[in-house]
């Protein structure tokens, strides 16, 4: 088995003029998340489509709103979306979530947030923006996800898991509860790097595993290849 290039890899979505590259966050994430009756779909911080396009590529019949407040990645999606076999289920908003106030709710939110929430913030303005919570913190986004999420809807993020007990307690105050929980291990024998969560608007006992994406000699583990083999050239 070829040793897998680090961090990011071609990411392959139906056909090749939709190939991109993407991080491993958000292929976990897109390939994670629970579809089941998911007629509407929101992608908050959609960046260049990618995962907006994996749930097109999963869920054969979902409508698919796709939100981000930077100009430039809403022009990127956008022209994803119309390049792709999906583009008349794919909707590319440029709005920020704190202004954004549709019609309707959601039967699935998903969101690969910022990463951090009180942390150095760098000169890059952009990079700023992507990776931290200037224009969207953790309280924001879990509002939103109040807001717009119907009754019986779930939502599911990818967060890093030193974060995880700060985002679950907001949660709990708009009632919203964690019904999954996978830990994703970077490497085997390491400590969980990152959780990927469900959440929903009834507590319940939830579930908890965890999927461990390379060995220790730097291969891709068999569950991750599982779980992500259809959205990879190469595999």
């Amino acid at each position: 088995m070829q040793k897998p290039p680090f961090r990011f890899k071609q990411f392959h979505v139906a056909q090749e003029k939709c190939a991109m590259k993407v991080n491993t966050d958000g292929v976990l994430l897109g390939a994670w998340a629970d579809l089941n009756c998911a007629g509407n779909i929101l992608d908050i911080g959609t960046g260049t489509g990618v995962i907006a396009l994996m749930m097109a590529q999963r869920n054969a019949a979902a409508i698919i709103d796709a939100i981000d407040i930077d100009a430039d990645a809403f022009a990127q999606a956008g022209e994803n979306f119309l390049n792709s076999l999906w583009s008349d289920r794919l909707f590319a908003h440029h709005t920020s979530l704190q202004d954004y106030f549709p019609a309707k709710k959601y039967d699935l939110i998903i969101s690969n947030p910022p990463y951090f929430v009180d942390d150095f913030k760098t000169e890059d303005h952009q990079r700023n923006i992507a990776k931290h919570s200037i224009s969207l913190s953790y309280q924001e986004l879990i509002t939103g996800i109040s807001r717009l999420l119907s009754d019986t809807g779930s939502a599911s993020l990818v967060l890093p898991a030193f974060n995880l007990h700060l985002f679950e307690s907001m949660a709990l105050e708009q009632k919203l509860f964690i019904v999954k929980l996978t830990e994703v291990i970077a490497v085997e024998g390491k400590s969980p790097y990152l959780v990927l969560i469900k959440l929903g608007r009834q507590q319940m006992e939830y579930s908890k595993d965890s999927i461990t994406i390379q060995s220790e000699e730097g291969f891709f583990s068999q569950e991750y290849m599982a779980l992500t083999k259809d959205f990879y050239l190469k595999f």
